[in-house]
């Protein structure tokens, strides 16, 4: 059976020529008939996230928003806002905890999720929390917020670029001799590379994520119309260099090529850390991080709250230590996962994060 995104796909490129790579992510992963996102939800399947991996890492978060609301001065009510919430097993995870605090009474949930299927997941699920859903990330609703994002960020599409001796240049999905997908540069006249291009010719290929942007431009705009904001965002990337050529490709739980099977498999870059960061301070916001994820969880409490479950579950041992090690050894999700808070100014430092200097 044939891939009828695939064919859509090559009968644009050959009438309106080549795209961007960041067009080609968005409508393998949004196209509403044929995405990825609108067809099969593949969490568990074609990947596996940390809330999936161990109760403790929604738990945890669940913890940390309720001590930002503390420190944010417990505005009732609030809403606590999931980008991506897959199927819900972090918020599952972290409405544990929040509901034996006093931020459970205050706090209004809100999930931004881009997936029919998922959605439908997320209101069964989080049926007790009576969740609202928004549009997109821009969408917060005009009160005190906190964003928790897992493993979001990946997904936004990016850009490519590579130095061909004097200028940076895109390159553009295209056909190949064969009317196959294919990468090749734009050989136009317009040089369209972002200004702030955090990239050397040294290393000659460099990515950008242009919804970084768009997210942050977001965030800020909501801090600025005196709505305090605080946002959590997990994910992997390097710390502060500028990605390269890392579009992946994930199907039934295997990478695969990116053009093989456009739609039926997940796509996701690595983030540029340290890009976000910039963007971010630039447009007044505070910033906390990155740090690797093993750290982060660590500070919060990771090994009180893994000796705490093996004392009620003890015959549960060994699942619980081996789900734990995944979220922090260096070898697993510890080092390459980082996490970032981006917050109003003024806000106390979040916990979790080294506290920053003056």
């Amino acid at each position: 059976m044939g891939n009828r995104l695939k064919d859509r796909l090559i009968r644009q490129i050959r009438l309106d020529g080549p795209i961007p790579m960041s067009l080609f992510m968005q409508i393998c992963l949004h196209d509403p008939v044929d995405g990825y996102y609108a067809t099969r939800p593949g969490l568990g399947s074609d990947f596996t996230t940390a809330p999936e991996l161990s109760q403790m890492f929604g738990e945890l978060i669940g913890a940390w928003v309720a001590h930002e609301w503390q420190s944010m001065g417990t505005p009732a009510p609030f809403a606590l806002v999931e980008y991506g919430p897959g199927r819900a097993r972090l918020m599952s995870d972290a409405l544990r905890i929040l509901n034996h605090t006093p931020a459970g009474e205050a706090l209004r949930l809100h999930l931004v999720e881009a997936s029919p299927a998922l959605r439908a997941i997320q209101s069964e699920t989080l049926a007790h929390a009576s969740p609202v859903f928004l549009d997109g990330p821009e969408c917060l609703p005009d009160m005190p917020t906190i964003i928790v994002a897992n493993e979001f960020l990946d997904c936004l599409p990016a850009r490519q670029f590579a130095y061909d001796g004097d200028h940076w240049r895109e390159r553009l999905v295209g056909l190949g001799r064969e009317g196959t997908l294919t990468l090749g540069l734009d050989a136009s006249d317009a040089l369209t590379a972002p200004h702030d291009l955090n990239a050397s010719p040294s290393a000659p290929l460099a990515e950008v994520q242009p919804g970084l942007n768009t997210l942050v431009d977001a965030l800020a705009a909501h801090s600025k119309r005196g709505t305090l904001m605080r946002g959590l965002f997990v994910d992997y990337g390097p710390m502060d260099a500028a990605p390269s050529d890392t579009l992946r490709a994930y199907k039934a739980g295997k990478q695969v090529a990116p053009f093989a099977a456009p739609g039926e498999a997940d796509l996701t870059v690595d983030v540029d850390f340290g890009r976000l960061k910039r963007l971010a301070m630039t447009a007044g916001l505070s910033v906390a991080g990155p740090v690797p994820q093993g750290a982060f969880l660590g500070a919060l409490g990771l090994q009180t709250r893994l000796d705490r479950l093996i004392r009620a579950a003890p015959d549960k041992a060994d699942d619980l230590f081996v789900g734990a090690q995944r979220l922090v050894a260096p070898s697993e999700m510890g080092e390459r996962f980082k996490a970032i808070c981006l917050s109003s100014p003024g806000l106390p430092d979040p916990a979790g994060f080294p506290a920053r200097a003056g």
